[in-house]
């Protein structure tokens, strides 16, 4: 039995006070003793977070980092910075990174290798844009993104990896996949890992759906066989995310 995994992207919002007010607020509305809840925020704001969850049982995770440990990397953020500061989870490869900043599937596969040669767990974002789903190219593409982000992957660094499924057109639009259409994608995604390293792989991984996630459609995503949880974006700078995490328990 995969244990749900509740993850909210808080993306380039709320300043260091007031992610320690919603930390706050959060934490005294979530139980994470059921499923593993996490918060990704934003690099200014990992250490008061980070105090404010530390013992509650909700992880800390990061947005981003480089693939390189240290160097004249102006603005960027290692994975010795991140696991210093008690970082467990790193969000790799979210659509906007890979659209606005130019990341490509090279850079999220070596970004994956690097968090887990640190013991941090990467989230590995990969997803369609509309056009893709209209066209029916969904699928490949999606494999594709799989196949290129666990490259040089052994399976028992594979199965330590969430897989998030985003589908471009439900981020931030208040459209959602449906739960039959979402659970097409993560099955896919499965049987993918499957392809690559077998059954019992494939298995343990947990994959995650996000997009427009939200309390009222929650529960129907996780019931869904192939879907182990959610990356939550606009609903996490809310009271709603502890709705969300409750309908995984």
């Amino acid at each position: 039995m995969r244990k749900k995994i509740i993850a909210g992207n808080w993306k380039m919002n709320k300043t260091p006070s007031e992610a320690a007010e919603l930390a706050k607020l959060l934490k005294s509305k979530i139980n994470a003793e059921r499923a593993d809840v996490v918060f990704c925020v934003p690099a200014i704001d990992i250490m008061p977070v980070g105090e404010i969850i530390k013992g509650s049982g909700i992880a800390l995770g990061a947005q981003n980092m480089h693939f390189e440990e240290s160097g004249a990397y102006t603005g960027e953020t290692s994975v010795k910075m991140l696991k210093d500061a008690q970082v467990e989870y790193v969000i790799l490869g979210h659509s906007e990174r890979r659209e606005y900043f130019g990341e490509t599937s090279d850079d999220v596969n070596k970004k994956i290798k690097k968090a887990l040669e640190h013991g941090i767990i990467p989230i590995m974002c990969c997803g369609e844009t509309l056009a893709q789903r209209e066209t029916g190219v969904t699928m490949e593409h999606v494999r594709i993104q799989v196949k290129a982000g666990f490259k040089g992957l052994v399976a028992e660094d594979a199965q330590k990896v969430v897989i998030a499924y985003e589908p471009i057109w439900a981020i931030g639009t208040g459209k959602t996949a449906t739960s039959a259409q979402a659970q097409e994608v993560c099955a896919g995604i499965r049987k993918t890992i499957e392809e690559l390293y077998g059954a019992e792989t494939a298995q343990k991984i947990r994959i995650q759906y996000g997009g427009s996630v939200n309390g009222k459609n929650a529960a129907e995503l996780f019931a869904m066989a192939d879907i182990d949880g959610a990356l939550v974006g606009g609903a996490s700078l809310k009271e709603e995310f502890a709705d969300i995490v409750s309908a995984a328990e």
